[in-house]
């Protein structure tokens, strides 16, 4: 039997890429720092997924899984240079500490001679695989020509939704973990030494994968955002009752149909491909199941509406291709209100937009000075004073110069 190694037992790990190995015949082992998790799988080696709908829940058992130590690096270590493939789904501010004993597996394989290493890397950050690379060259810098030649990371786009797990939901399992039927893994084709393996039937290897990249931070990260922090306005406390009102999804479908445009332009494709996934999008946001919550989508404004990121990102893309971004600068102004008890980062960027205004606010947080800062002005003053929704979509409707366009 083969054997994938899982760096991070948490939700997306279990849910979703342990799952999609384990079904396509590999032993799965988890590595994390969680004791409770490692000693369950170590002694139930299975584990459940309920796939969920808002009216159907669908038990899945997760055979041949077993836990690793996260603290014991040599044991990491061994698992890595004895493993067939591996991933990580452990947050991006948690690499720098996982690249230590990923770089020890890999001396060990390079000492024994073992097959090359194709890394999956399932973390939200553009260049994650350079990233990550460098770290892990960093700790073995004489072993770099090897990790050139013998070790692929790969970027993938993680686009199943996973819901944070309640002790209800665990039903006295800590293992459970609840998705939705979405399970489509894109990864990037051109960066696996040797061939994708066949066998895991939902993988979906694909070159040039800056379209993917690009398809889940600008559209369904985006909208995403953008449904929680008008749904924050609104006074719901579910992304699906957001969802579900229809000026929101309105504004969201506006805003993912000019992402779409901006990416096809971008990477030279046609649309149809990225407008049906805005679709799907809108769909699956309502699944009731999942009880996505507009506090957890839309936590820490600081690094959401950072340059980069779903929101901006989106916007300086339709910006660059001439594309109409008026949509997605509701979501900017909604985002900049944006401030639950509880969330430090996103209360100190609302604040800092109270005292200085949205055009400071948007050169520190956004690094953004481009031809929507006035636009996004109104519509923050707007909001901020308690305009109703179908008045700022009115009002967007009547400033926009031009149309969407490719």
């Amino acid at each position: 039997m083969k054997k994938f190694i899982m760096y991070g037992a948490g939700n997306i790990g279990r849910g979703f890429i342990g799952q999609s190995f384990s079904a396509a015949g590999y032993k799965v082992g988890f590595i994390d720092v969680n004791k409770e998790i490692i000693a369950r799988l170590n002694a139930d080696n299975r584990y459940p997924v309920n796939v969920v709908t808002s009216d159907k829940n669908e038990e899945i058992i997760v055979e041949n899984a077993y836990g690793i130590d996260g603290t014991d690096i040599d044991a990491v270590a061994e698992e890595i240079a004895s493993c067939d493939m591996m991933a990580t789904a452990i947050g991006v501010n948690v690499l720098k500490f996982i690249a230590k004993p990923i770089a020890f597996g890999i001396k060990k394989r390079a000492e024994k001679n073992a097959p090359p290493l194709n890394i999956i890397i399932c973390e939200n950050l553009i260049g994650a695989d350079a990233f990550l690379k460098g770290l892990i060259v960093k700790e073995i810098p004489d072993l770099e020509d090897y990790v050139d030649k013998k070790v692929g990371f790969i970027e993938a786009s993680i686009g199943r939704m996973v819901p944070v797990m309640t002790e209800e939901k665990k039903q006295g399992n800590p293992l459970r973990v609840y998705v939705e039927p979405y399970n489509v893994l894109p990864v990037d084709k051109a960066a696996f030494v040797g061939e994708p393996p066949a066998e895991v039937k939902n993988l979906y290897p694909y070159s040039p994968f800056n379209l993917f990249i690009e398809r889940k931070l600008f559209m369904h990260n985006m909208s995403h955002a953008l449904c929680a922090y008008l749904g924050n306005l609104r006074g719901y406390g579910f992304i699906y009752q957001a969802a579900e009102d229809f000026d929101i999804e309105y504004t969201a479908y506006r805003a993912l149909t000019s992402s779409a445009l901006a990416i096809a332009a971008e990477n030279g494709t046609d649309c149809k491909m990225l407008t049906e996934h805005a679709d799907n999008l809108l769909y699956r946001f309502k699944n009731r199941a999942l009880a996505d919550t507009v506090e957890r989508v839309g936590k820490d404004t600081v690094r959401k509406l950072g340059e980069n990121d779903r929101l901006i990102g989106a916007l300086n893309l339709c910006e660059k291709h001439g594309i109409d971004g008026s949509y997605i600068c509701i979501g900017v102004a909604a985002a900049i209100l944006f401030a639950p008890q509880g969330d430090e980062r996103s209360a100190e960027l609302c604040a800092f937009a109270r005292e200085n205004g949205v055009v400071k606010t948007l050169e520190k947080y956004s690094g953004y000075g481009g031809g929507y800062t006035g636009l996004i002005k109104d519509i923050y003053d707007m909001l901020k004073s308690g305009e109703k929704l179908p008045c700022v979509l009115s009002f967007v409707e009547k400033s926009n110069n031009g149309r969407i366009r490719v």
